[in-house]
């Protein structure tokens, strides 16, 4: 790390004084609402100098030599705009602000020098994919079902609304994926706000990343990571959807912001509602009615305690675009979650009756943004939440249910009650789990011209952690144990921009800092006294890595990219967590993994009315120490309640391919289509088998039609179709067959399809959708054999206000 300190400071020096004071100019790029356009296009005519916009829709471009230029910026879907300015010796710096208008009747063409937000993320040389989330936010789908759309992801979701979810990349998933909300760790915010709970319409975009994770997002992640950017724009807007459906689903939201022009005082809010009673079908071998002499009969049920419900609210006030911040932001973000529990880790045959779960939190954020901080072309980015979270896990009925939903009679026609006293084998428990979380993670960005930029992060997170149980007395309280974890990460990075932008390279080195801290009280050896006994570990580690890309010739471009990657263990692997049915485990060590990707991109291709686009990624993963589940564990089965993550002994190797291709014609009709090949092996009793509960082979598909002045003028009809296969896989090492004993931990294959429509009116403020899921009802699993949920109607509607 040190010398790579001293090579990033020597080509500090060495850029700067080679470069001559000229003029800087600076701007921002609009839209007719005032809404910023992040990533449009501004570029110096006949200069071969152009920059992209930040997601505030500022750009600097420096060194520019004295005499008369043409600034142009373009857009996807947005006219062209043209300025003419003269630069002389009196001006130093200048100030040119653009506005762009929407072009209506090319939205999806691309103009000569412009490019999409998606486009150049996607062109950096990281294995990347960018989700734009305008369509997805006035349809009824989750963010969650949006993200499995997207190639090489995957995600495993234990149940309906508000299950325990996985996020899978390339076939590592759990914590090995890190999930950021504006670069902030989703896990401060608790279960109670989550991709489940944050609809798809308060999103900007979603950032995938894929086994390489740049510097900026400082994470401890071996699998990749992904980033929900959320709307920052500082319109005059208000934007509300409420929809209903199968299962007594009802999801609703509200957001807006207003800015007073005159001082740039900002206020920011939004709020949403979830709830369901996630009460479909399921069957399988599990699935049995248990007769008073133990006869099982296999029935198809109705799930009958899998409620859930969640709240939340964001409210934001300071000051944007003003000469002392671009973004200066304090507020407060409260949210509320009740969870009912169906069943543990397993399905297993007896559900659960009148266990639930209760989280909610409240923490303040600080959001500060400044370009050109001083001096031009240092940039600074700090974002940070303080706040306590509470999670009580309520289990104290004693009674035993048939999947039926009546309680359970015995041979002599007594009513069945579990001995232990409680739904969970390990007793009466309404246990309570504090967290005090702290995270704050600061950038500062340094361009020394167009074609070099020094990047520094460092994030830190923290969480205090006390455990109580009301349903003990006050001495057991005493002895309940407390628990500390932090983590700081630092990254210094290098951007390189060279032969006319055709290659780009970023460089980065990682030195992570990780503290577990474990107060258990307990008896002296003569039992006269309480000691406390101290766990406590520091562990320190660096990685490092790269990406880069080239342009080989025009719209075909090589991508490559490569990290040592670290994972410290979370919270829930050090500590355990009882709502999840997670035991705890303090000596559990770090996972690394090196991770390489080679990938081309090739188009926007545009031939009269046709356009298509093809990438692929080649991926292999080397991972040493992984975090999972011990496989062969002799708890590990159907009856199993509780399970512990461990460091696996064997190496795991991950290889595989990624492809996706797109297809658009005439601007109204959509294609896209997406599959990921992969083996991830590991060694099993002296033999290289699959790693078990990973889905080895999956492909997706998407078709949308859009329809113009459909029934009323200036009025659009959008049509959609997606199809979702899953090859077969086991969640367990393989034993025999696939008809008895534990050999029947095997999850077969899936296919799901949906459609949906979405109606925009001609005075685009008002949106009608209505979706399909799971058409034909097809039996769905990801975790551990959990089925999720069978064909499923929602409508919805979307009000939206803007430049108010």
């Amino acid at each position: 790390m040190k010398n790579l300190i001293t090579a990033f400071t020597l080509l500090i020096l060495f850029s700067a004084t080679s470069q001559e004071t000229l003029c800087t100019i600076t701007g921002r790029v609009n839209d007719a609402s005032g809404n910023p356009l992040p990533f449009a296009n501004v570029i110096v005519k006949g200069k071969k100098m152009g920059v992209l916009t930040n997601d505030l829709g500022l750009y600097t471009i420096p060194n520019i030599a004295y005499g008369k230029y043409s600034i142009v910026v373009s857009f996807i879907g947005y006219n062209t705009v043209t300025k003419s300015v003269e630069i002389n010796k009196n001006k130093r710096k200048l100030k040119i602000d653009f506005t762009l208008n929407e072009n209506v009747e090319n939205l999806d063409e691309v103009t000569v020098n412009g490019k999409s937000n998606k486009t150049a993320l996607e062109t950096k040389g990281f294995a990347v994919n960018a989700i734009e989330t305008k369509e997805a936010g006035l349809r009824s789908i989750q963010t969650n079902e949006l993200l499995n759309t997207t190639v090489g992801v995957k995600i495993r979701q234990n149940g309906g609304l508000g299950a325990n979810v996985e996020y899978s990349l390339n076939g590592l998933s759990g914590r090995s994926v890190s999930i950021f909300i504006d670069g902030i760790p989703i896990s401060m915010y608790g279960s109670s706000y989550s991709l489940n709970s944050i609809p798809p319409s308060m999103i900007k975009n979603i950032e995938v990343y894929k086994g390489v994770v740049p510097g900026h997002l400082s994470s401890d992640a071996i699998g990749g990571a992904i980033n929900i950017v959320l709307h920052k724009g500082a319109k005059n807007s208000l934007n509300a959807s409420i929809s209903y459906g199968s299962f007594n689903t009802t999801q609703a939201n509200i957001n807006g912001s207003y800015r007073f022009d005159k001082t740039g005082f900002t206020v920011k809010a939004s709020a949403f509602y979830n709830y369901s009673d996630n009460d479909y079908k399921i069957w399988g071998k599990t699935i049995v009615d248990i007769a008073p002499n133990g006869v099982e009969t296999p029935i198809v049920a109705r799930r009958f305690n899998d409620a859930y419900r969640s709240t939340g609210g964001l409210v934001q006030i300071g000051f944007t675009d003003v000469k002392w911040a671009d973004q200066f932001l304090v507020g407060l973000t409260a949210s509320d979650e009740y969870n009912e529990a169906q069943h543990g880790a397993f399905v297993t045959k007896l559900p659960y009756k009148g266990r639930f779960l209760e989280s909610d939190a409240v923490l303040g954020n600080l959001t500060y943004q400044k370009k050109n901080l001083f001096i031009d072309g240092l940039d600074i980015n700090i974002n940070g939440v303080y706040g306590k979270r509470n999670r009580i896990i309520n289990d104290t009925v004693a009674e035993q249910y048939n999947w039926t939903g009546e309680r359970r009679i015995g041979i002599n026609g007594d009513y069945l009650d579990f001995i232990w006293g409680s739904q969970n084998e390990n007793g009466p428990t309404l246990a309570k789990i504090v967290r005090k979380v702290s995270s704050v993670r600061t950038g500062l960005s340094f361009s020394l011209n167009n074609n070099h930029k020094i990047l520094f992060n460092h994030a830190y997170n923290g969480i205090d952690r006390e455990d109580s149980d009301a349903m003990i007395s006050l001495l057991e309280n005493t002895f309940q144990q407390t628990s500390d974890l932090y983590k700081n990460i630092f990254s210094l990075s290098y951007e390189l921009n060279a032969f006319d932008n055709k290659f780009k390279l970023n460089a980065f080195g990682k030195h992570y800092l990780q503290k577990v801290l474990n107060t258990k009280p307990v008896f002296n050896e003569n039992a006269t006294e309480v000691i406390d006994e101290v766990y406590q570990s520091n562990k320190d580690y660096t990685g490092y890595g790269f990406a880069t890309s080239y342009i080989i010739i025009p719209d075909i471009t090589l991508l490559v990219s490569a990290e040592k990657a670290i994972r410290l263990p979370s919270e829930n692997e050090v500590f355990g967590d009882a709502g999840d049915n997670l035991l705890p485990n303090i000596t559990i060590q770090p996972e690394t993994s090196n991770n390489i990707n080679l990938g081309f991109r090739l188009g926007k291709f545009n031939f009269k009315k046709h356009g298509f686009t093809l990438a692929t990624n080649f991926f292999a993963r080397n991972i040493e120490n992984r975090i999972g589940l011990p496989p062969n564990a002799d708890g590990l089965r159907e009856s199993n309640e509780f399970v512990q993550y461990t460091n696996l002994e064997n190496t795991a190797e991950s290889k595989g391919v990624e492809a996706e291709f797109n297809y658009t014609y005439n601007n109204n009709l959509g294609f896209n289509f997406n599959l990921t090949r992969m083996s991830l092996t590991t060694v099993n009793s002296g033999v290289e088998a699959n790693v078990p509960n990973v889905p080895l082979f999956t492909m997706n598909t998407g078709l949308r039609y859009a329809l113009k002045n459909f029934i009323q003028t200036k009025s659009l009809l959008n049509l959609f179709y997606n199809a979702y296969y899953t090859d077969e896989f086991a969640y367990k090492f393989a034993a025999g067959t696939n008809t008895t004993g534990e050999e029947a931990f095997l999850i077969p294959e899936q296919v799901s399809h949906d459609f949906g429509l979405s109606y925009v009116f001609p005075k685009k403020n008002f949106v009608m959708s209505f979706d399909v899921k799971n058409i034909y009802d097809q039996a769905v699993y990801d975790n551990l054999s959990v089925q999720k949920p069978g064909r499923a109607f929602y409508l919805k509607l979307n009000y939206i206000l803007n430049n108010f």
